[in-house]
């Protein structure tokens, strides 16, 4: 679910509320951009088990256009 700023000053506890329930993550953003993801906190003690990296899992989020990258044409020359 996305969600602009203004909207969620007006329903920010329902907002809340409805993660909780749910478990799904919802997406505030500012002018069409993204801008802040508001998730279920984690069980008391799950932040501390597992790597790191496996906590991570599917937490990443390609916010590239068509035909962008994220590493500069420099980068790509130096190596």
């Amino acid at each position: 679910m996305d969600i602009s700023v203004t909207e969620l000053k007006q329903r920010c506890l329902e907002v809340v509320r409805e993660v909780e329930r749910t478990g799904r993550p919802v997406a505030i953003t500012r002018r069409g951009r993204l801008v802040a993801q508001l998730e279920p906190a984690l069980p008391a003690g799950a932040a501390a088990r597992g790597k790191p990296w496996e906590r991570m899992r599917g937490r990443g989020r390609w916010l590239a256009g068509p035909g962008e990258t994220f590493v500069a044409e420099e980068d790509i020359q130096g190596l």
